[in-house]
């Protein structure tokens, strides 16, 4: 029996990419077939072949269509928009009508700051467990590590692309809120917290904006903790990539964080469920952020 082996490319550790100066992810697939012959005396002769086949994974482009917004994605954020105001009108004009401003106020208030703490828990989870096949959230979960390999991304996203996913769970969640309540004070908090869970993204997106290119509002926000800032939330993508994940003020940060609220969920998931999260591995080249080189080379 004769054996022989054969490669589409040479099979030899690649250690002449620099990672700045790589554009891409390197994949490897390697298949093994085989294939029976005979010869002249009927004795059967495999064939093995090893073919190693190379698939490159590049980030996203600045015109790449998936950062574009499509008209599905503006009709499902004016629709989340629309719910948005219904309630937020229902709230003010409730409260004009009964006298009231003290309690929705408050309550739009007690929106905001669990909105803060929602995303930070939100956040969490999709980064540390799941992938894209978990149902209802695995394209998420895909966006937010394909996020952290390439977070430069996000800022070149168009705005109704960004929002749009968030968007239509507002809608779905609000709508029905708006028919069945007319309380002012219930929908003070609806309308505030549903807000800030919406348009996260953006505040998400312009936290990893530059400063000069930012709405001087925006920076005025950051700087005064009422929006997640620049620095707080670079902090998240710097190692052990396990901290600093609110994204609405990011008000909640300090506190998880040195509480270690995250890290003891983290331990009682695993001892219940027996289940890591992608924090307690050590980052490798899926995790770790890619230089932005389309900017740099323009």
């Amino acid at each position: 029996m004769a054996v022989s082996f054969q490669t589409k490319y040479p099979l030899r550790p690649i250690t002449n990419v620099s990672r700045t100066n790589r554009p891409s992810l390197l994949h490897v697939r390697v298949t093994c077939s085989a294939t029976t012959t005979t010869t002249t005396k009927t004795q059967p002769i495999r064939e093995k072949k090893l073919v190693v086949e190379k698939r490159f994974v590049s980030p996203p482009l600045s015109n790449d269509p998936t950062l574009k917004s499509t008209w599905t994605h503006r009709l499902w954020v004016a629709a989340g928009c629309t719910t948005l105001v219904a309630s937020l009108a229902k709230s003010v004009i409730g409260g004009v009508g009964s006298h009231l401003w003290l309690e929705p106020a408050l309550a739009g208030y007690a929106g905001y700051v669990l909105a803060d703490l929602g995303s930070g828990v939100y956040h969490w989870a999709i980064d540390n467990y799941g992938d894209e096949s978990t149902p209802l959230v695995g394209a998420q979960i895909e966006a937010f590590q394909g996020h952290h390999k390439w977070p430069w991304t996000i800022t070149r996203r168009q705005f109704a692309n960004n929002l749009h996913a968030l968007a239509r769970v507002i809608t779905f969640t609000v709508l029905p809120l708006d028919l069945a309540f007319n309380d002012p004070v219930v929908h003070g908090f609806v309308s505030t917290f549903a807000f800030c869970i919406m348009f996260s993204q953006q505040f998400h997106a312009w936290a990893h904006g530059t400063k000069s290119k930012l709405p001087p509002l925006v920076v005025a926000l950051q700087d005064m903790g009422v929006l997640v800032s620049r620095k707080q939330h670079g902090e998240h993508h710097r190692a052990p990539y396990n901290n600093n994940y609110c994204i609405v003020s990011g008000a909640w940060n300090k506190v998880l964080d040195e509480s270690k609220a995250f890290e003891i969920l983290e331990m009682v998931l695993f001892f219940k469920l027996g289940v890591r999260p992608r924090s307690w591995s050590e980052p490798n080249s899926e995790w770790t952020e890619e230089t932005d080189l389309s900017s740099s080379q323009a």
